[in-house]
């Protein structure tokens, strides 16, 4: 018997799409619908940082998910530049562009985050540019590709990559950022400091302590005043400060919302039928004990493979362990776990952080509170993810380990449990 059930996934984003091959990949035969707000087809957004700012020969095409033929070939109705208005889900129903109106059996909202924006004099200025789409990524491209002066707003994840970016192509860097270290929300002050000296041995400077009042230019970008009164000559300026989760469909269709969509474990919102995942979600995460809203890649990319599950009625908990990565000059590095700042009492470093002649370090450092393992970061050191990811299940779960083995490269991680 046919499946007659329409299922509908707001957000043509890496989530949308990986919910919707899950759906396909698991025997689902109804109808899905995948609608976005962007014209291109659904694709990844590491590389538009990485790779492609790069200008690295096919990464563009590398970040989509999908070839273009697979929407087609697997009956999956792809709506682009389509925006979705309303959602009742009283009726079980969303709105498209205030006018057409769509049944669905079950829903689920990928509708993701975008880019928190400044507002001073001067930000419409044509060369102060974000970055978050693919377009945003191809316009700075080619803006680095000719720029002698850059000013990065904001050091953390996007700002640094993009400072790596135009120090790729020659130009000056300036990085304004109001904290005292890159990252040091994220990673506290002991890493923090390795993304400090990396940057300035590659000539970056930082203006620690500053936030930006005005660009100033005469219709293009000519320099960035700081709030001390600082001007600093910019053919470009990169915002970088931040995402906020798009919720606003959620909000209007009466859903539980705090710092995104609340959801339960298994991706359920506060509707029946109705399920969410990847950026926009405040997951009341099992393996934390608190809810997270995770901002990367690798929650786009699981959470829309655990979503369509849920979708087809699979008892799904989602509890992986936060996960994202990072590319700076000879600088790559992967985080696993999650150590919110004054979360953790120690960092303990296996190997030496220390930047030497400029050359980028090999080590892997522990967030640990009670000698339990939080986090895990291997910078330069591959093929470790897994015993670390192990021992920060292990360190969530409460069990401790011994420090001073931890620290010691002659002890493999994989014994540490033992």
């Amino acid at each position: 018997m046919a499946d007659e059930r329409t299922f509908v996934i707001v957000g043509a984003s890496l989530t949308g799409a990986k919910a919707a091959e899950t759906l396909r990949a698991d025997g689902f035969t109804g109808k899905i619908i995948l609608i976005g707000e962007e014209t291109e087809r659904p694709y990844e957004r590491p590389p538009l940082s990485k790779d492609h700012l790069h200008g690295k020969e096919g990464a563009r095409e590398k970040a989509f998910v999908h070839e273009p033929g697979w929407y087609a070939e697997h009956d999956v109705d792809l709506r682009l530049a389509t925006r979705v208005t309303h959602l009742d889900p009283a009726t079980r129903s969303v709105t498209l562009d205030g006018v057409d109106e769509l049944h669905y059996d079950r829903l689920l909202l990928a509708t993701g985050s975008r880019v928190r924006t400044l507002d001073v004099p001067g930000a419409t200025l044509n060369g102060v540019r974000y970055l978050r789409t693919i377009d945003e990524s191809d316009a700075l491209l080619g803006h680095l590709r000719t720029a002698t002066d850059v000013v990065i707003v904001g050091a953390g994840w996007i700002g640094l990559e993009t400072a790596a970016a135009a120090r790729h192509y020659g130009a000056n860097v300036t990085v304004v950022e109001l904290a005292d270290l890159p990252l040091q929300a994220v990673l506290g002050d002991e890493v923090a400091r390795v993304y400090r000296e990396l940057h300035e041995a590659h000539g970056v400077t930082f203006r620690f302590g500053s936030k930006v009042a005005s660009f100033n230019g005469s219709g293009t970008l000519s320099s960035v005043v700081l709030d001390d009164g600082t001007e600093i000559p910019a053919d470009v300026a990169v915002v970088g400060v931040g995402i906020q989760p798009n919720t606003e469909l959620a909000v209007d269709g009466g859903l539980a919302v705090d710092n995104g969509i609340l959801v339960d474990a298994g991706l359920r919102t506060s509707a029946a039928d109705v399920y969410a995942a990847g950026d926009v979600v405040n997951l009341d995460h099992p393996l934390l004990g608190r809810r997270v809203r995770v901002e990367h890649w690798a929650n786009a990319l699981n959470g829309g493979k655990a979503a369509g599950k849920a979708l087809l009625g699979e008892e799904v908990t989602y509890d992986r362990v936060p996960y994202f990565f990072s590319d700076q000059y000879d600088l790559g590095m992967e985080y696993s776990g999650y150590a919110a700042r004054g979360g953790y009492d120690r960092v303990v470093f296996r190997g030496d952080p220390s930047i030497a002649g400029g050359k980028a370090p090999e080590f892997i450092a522990f967030w640990t509170k009670d000698g339990r393992v939080l986090a895990g970061m291997n910078a330069n050191v591959w093929d470790v993810t897994d015993p670390i990811q192990a021992l920060v299940r292990a360190g969530h779960k409460g069990t401790a380990v011994d420090l001073a083995k931890l620290a010691d490269p002659d002890v493999p991680l994989d014994k540490l449990l033992d």
